[in-house]
């Protein structure tokens, strides 16, 4: 089972697009898989014919799990080792777990013959993904020094990421000397019980508190320059915002980045993720990739219709993964200020806050003051304050500001 997202723990297989003995051309459509969040086509990762099929239609499996064998047409489908099977959920058969280095979707064969990969996490934790081992062992950690978020307590592949960029030098805090008590309902109350969605998110948003110094810096934006561009587009701020982020982050690129190991790894690419609400029931970071390659009609375009997939449950894998900073839209609410946390491992989030008239004061051509109304509205911005100072977030955020008040928006329209 693929890791569909930073916070998804298990996914449902619905639907085998290929039957047992089928040829399989590699990255070729295998099999429907649905989670919370979203219900996508897996690709396979390998060439060959189906030879077993591991998890059935309808069953639900976690993260890491094999779901089927792919391998010659004279091979022989060697049975389960039993230092590397992994039970699958109640649902589910025993599996084996996919060769660290295979893409996620599929197992092969050949892969599974492979001896263990030098120095991986030895196999005394038959709960570890493949995946999960290569990381751990790519980090140097070892499983107990990862606490895991995934259901039973097993250690997901953003657990390993979170780990690995907490620094380690931290001391560790004193022991608590009181310990709430958890409140306990009352004969009135409503008990919502928490979905695996939403306990996964919980977590992660958790982990990235522990992770990252977080800090934040808010601007107000006049958007006269922008909204009668965007009225006769048929368009939202949003897009706009979207566009001189791409632009500021040029400048600033020290913000499309990700702390490595006493390090910034700066990324090279805009990948730019939108945090989209899923109906209150769930929270999906869909990616426009190469942001930075899109002018405003494009980029306006390809956040539509994401946004539509992520609405639908049919963003592809590459379209919730890989983000390199991300945008969330809480302003559609008509919010002032919002905080919004980081989402791992990236180093900053931009939030667009309500946008509303207000009065605004400026010179007329005679040089003196006047007030007139104007469409305001808030930009705030969390950042990682191991990778950037203030001075730079402020920068930045400046920069965002200065490009949708000053820009001439109708030059980034076709036919302008």
């Amino acid at each position: 089972m693929p890791q569909l997202g930073e916070t998804v723990v298990e996914g449902t297989v619905t639907r085998w697009l290929k039957a047992e003995g089928d040829e399989v051309a590699a990255d070729e459509a295998l099999f429907e898989v649905s989670t919370e969040k979203i219900d996508t086509e897996v690709p396979s990762a390998h060439a060959g014919v189906l030879r077993s099929v591991l998890v059935p239609e309808g069953a639900t499996v976690p993260v890491g799990t094999v779901l089927a064998l792919i391998g010659g047409a004279t091979e022989e489908v060697p049975g389960p080792q039993p230092d590397v099977v992994a039970t699958a959920e109640a649902t589910g058969p025993t599996a084996v777990p996919l060769d660290p280095g295979a893409r996620p979707g599929a197992g092969a064969i050949h892969a599974m013959a492979r001896p263990a990969t030098k120095g991986a996490v030895a196999p005394a934790r038959p709960d570890l993904s493949p995946v999960v081992r290569q990381l751990l062992d790519e980090h140097g950690l070892t499983a107990d020094q990862v606490n895991g978020s995934g259901r039973d307590g097993r250690i997901t592949r953003a657990d390993v990421l979170a780990a690995a960029a907490r620094p380690t030098t931290l001391v560790a805090p004193a022991p608590a000397t009181h310990v709430a008590a958890v409140p306990q309902p009352g004969p009135d109350d409503e008990v919502v019980p928490f979905s695996s969605a939403r306990r996964a998110t919980a977590e992660h948003m958790r982990r990235s508190l522990e992770t990252s110094a977080h800090a934040f810096v808010a601007t107000e934006v006049d958007y006269a320059a922008v909204d009668p561009v965007r009225r006769r587009a048929g368009l939202t701020y949003l897009p706009f915002v979207a566009r001189a982020v791409v632009d500021g982050l040029r400048e600033f690129p020290h913000l499309n980045a990700s702390v490595g190991d006493d390090c910034l790894i700066v990324h090279p690419d805009v990948h730019l993720g939108m945090a989209v609400d899923l109906d209150g029931e769930a929270l999906v970071v869909a990616v426009v990739r190469d942001a930075g390659l899109l002018r405003l009609e494009a980029l306006a375009a390809a956040m539509a219709a994401l946004a539509g997939r992520a609405h639908r449950r049919r963003l592809g894998l590459d379209e919730i993964s890989g983000a390199t900073f991300t945008v969330t839209n809480v302003g559609a609410q008509g919010t002032v200020l919002a905080i919004p946390i980081i989402d791992q491992p990236q180093v900053a989030i931009l939030s667009t806050d309500g946008v509303r008239p207000r009065p605004v004061a400026q010179t007329g051509p005679d040089g003196e003051w006047a007030v007139t109304v104007h469409p305001v509205g808030n930009l705030s911005l969390s950042f990682d304050h191991r990778a950037i100072d203030g001075a730079y977030a402020a920068a930045f955020l400046s920069r965002v500001r200065t490009t949708l008040e000053q820009r001439t928006w109708t030059e980034e329209l076709a036919g302008a």
